[in-house]
């Protein structure tokens, strides 16, 4: 999942060098918690207008945990 999450943001920004992801162990819940980090000039890439693309990214890393049975949640930082 990590490496999907990689792949989605490194088209975006225009310093894919700079992404840092940190992946958190699974709460009580289940939930395994990805912290997302860009450059500050990407930030805005990343988010979008209205946090359009944000929505976005955390629908895709959803839909792919879901086909193994997962949870994840994606905060971009």
């Amino acid at each position: 999942m990590k490496e999907l999450l990689q792949v989605i943001v490194a088209g975006l920004v225009e310093n894919p060098d700079a992404i840092e992801i940190v992946e958190d162990a699974p709460n009580e819940e289940g939930v395994v918690v990805y912290h997302l980090h860009v450059a500050p000039e990407d930030t805005g890439r990343v988010i979008g207008k209205q946090g359009r693309i944000a929505k976005a990214i955390r629908v895709i890393m959803r839909a792919g945990a879901a086909k193994n049975s997962n949870k994840v949640a994606v905060e971009i930082d």
